[in-house]
């Protein structure tokens, strides 16, 4: 058996801290015998994502669905500018409210590997 990748350190952006920290949970657990995944901190706003990846310096960033594209665009854009080699991943809008916990779950399950492969 090989031993699984990482760690890779993750930041999410969602205004629901502890469902994130929960959710990712899940993912992590999920995945463990390929990955190890470090759920590091939440930004529950745009303006925390500059200070807490200066802080943290994650290989991972995720931005929930409750933001517009718009809004995932910019916390990747000031994610990249403090580390330019950061994997991130804007989960669809909408996809926690119209197809629940489980769905973002299954979501990340599946993009998350191609994700930190790549």
């Amino acid at each position: 058996m090989t031993e699984p990748k990482g760690p890779y350190h993750l930041v999410t952006v969602n205004t629901a801290p502890e469902r994130a920290k929960r959710l990712i949970g899940r993912v992590a657990d999920a995945l463990k015998d390929r990955y190890t995944i470090i759920h590091v901190d939440n930004c529950e706003n745009i303006e925390e994502v500059r200070p807490k990846v200066t802080q943290h310096m994650p290989e991972v960033l995720f931005s929930a669905s409750m933001w517009s594209d718009e809004q995932a665009q910019e916390i990747h854009q000031i994610a990249r500018e403090v580390n330019p080699n950061i994997k991130l991943h804007a989960l669809p809008p909408g996809l926690q409210v119209e197809r629940g916990p489980d769905a973002v779950v299954e979501y990340l399950c599946e993009k998350v590997p191609v994700l930190l492969e790549n």
